[in-house]
């Protein structure tokens, strides 16, 4: 059963046909509990695509049309025992390239064998150098839960400075460092989107892609994370933000230019993202001590489709007394796109002409960068 999810403009869709070749993916899994289904999902030329089979004898085929190395994901959902509350499931990731591809398991994915897939081998080496950060990223995640738990505020602060020491260490030891060695790899352009992160830096980020092989940048990833570096000079400190306009919760339209001759502190959230909520007391804090100096800020939510009553017990609850907009279409909000937002909570801080001044500044940093420009 297989499923292709989101429209392509036909002529996009007529190119990157042309370059498509069949990925052949042929396994053997022998667990102790017998699997009910095998599911199988990636993305290829932008769009989602997912495939499922049922095994026979332990063996599977998949079958698939790609155009470049692509990372998957292979689930296994096991048949529903007795004491289970739910049917166990286990999954992997492996990267799928077109040709010949084999994958043998015995008792769990951990001890896979894959074969015919020389990204897959670069792939699991890649994730070898990543072990000892991600070792000591779980042990701050057990001093993480054990402060929470004491609720102990100065240690969390330390917890989570070592967290984004630790994560810009992991990214030039491992990321740069693989894509300064090997641009010319089948995977460089999956380390170049970790290394980049969902804030990309263009400055920095540009001269890497460049740096890659021709006929690596014309694939369909790349062109997609061309236009995505694109975004980011857009969006970047120095840029003046791109106006729009977008429906209060009133129904009533907003523009980004009404706010002219302020500063202006863009917020993007959404009342199910439990990372923005934690923040939104930081952000209500700052309003209040400076909402009288020329400083406001305008939400911009993230919230579904048929969201609009979670969207406004959130603004209430959390005492969010400020200009919110949303168009209610989720990742598809259409600022969103505009910006290039890609994960949230995030936002832009810009001064009275609108130019962008800071982005991604919570808590004490935000209110460090309000003290200095509302002196």
């Amino acid at each position: 059963m297989k499923t292709i999810l989101t429209l392509i403009v036909f002529s996009l869709l007529s190119v990157s046909a042309k370059s498509q070749k069949k990925m052949h993916l042929k396994g053997d899994a022998r667990f102790s509990a017998p699997v009910q289904m095998i599911y199988l999902s990636f993305r290829a030329d932008g769009d989602l695509v997912t495939d499922s089979i049922k095994p026979v004898n332990n063996s599977f085929q998949f079958t698939e049309k790609i155009s470049e190395p692509t990372l998957a994901s292979l689930r296994f959902r096991f048949v529903k025992q007795e004491n289970e509350e739910r049917a166990r499931v286990e999954g992997m990731q492996l990267f799928l390239e077109p040709g010949n591809i084999k994958i043998s398991i015995k008792d769990s994915v951990r001890f896979a064998k894959v074969t015919g897939s020389s990204s897959q081998k670069l792939f699991e080496k890649l994730n070898e150098d990543q072990k000892p950060y991600n070792e000591r990223s779980a042990a701050l995640n057990e001093k993480y839960r054990q402060f929470s738990k004491e609720k102990n505020e100065e240690e969390l602060k330390k917890v989570m400075k070592e967290f984004d020491q630790l994560f810009d260490e992991k990214n030039e030891k491992v990321f740069h460092k693989y894509l300064k060695e090997h641009p010319e790899s089948p995977i460089a352009l999956y380390v170049l989107n970790q290394y980049a992160g969902y804030d990309i830096d263009a400055q920095k980020i540009e001269p890497l892609f460049e740096s890659l092989p021709a006929a690596t940048r014309q694939l369909p990833s790349a062109i997609a994370f061309k236009e995505r570096i694109e975004t980011a000079k857009k969006t970047g400190v120095g840029a003046y933000a791109m106006d729009f306009t977008q429906n209060d919760t009133l129904g009533k339209p907003v523009s980004l230019s009404n706010f002219k001759g302020k500063y202006v502190l863009i917020d993007f959230w959404a009342s199910w993202c439990g990372p923005c909520r934690a923040e939104n007391p930081n952000v209500v804090k700052a309003f209040n001590e400076y909402k009288d100096k020329k400083f406001t800020v305008l939400g911009i939510s993230l919230d579904q489709p048929g969201k609009q009553q979670a969207w406004l017990d959130a603004i209430h609850k959390d005492n969010l007394t400020w200009t919110h907009v949303s168009d209610l279409k989720f990742w598809d909000n259409e600022v969103a796109r505009l910006y290039g937002i890609r994960a949230i909570p995030q936002n832009l801080l810009l001064d009275p002409s609108g130019k962008i001044i800071a982005k991604n500044i919570r808590g004490e940093e935000l209110n460090k960068k309000l003290s200095e420009v509302l002196k």
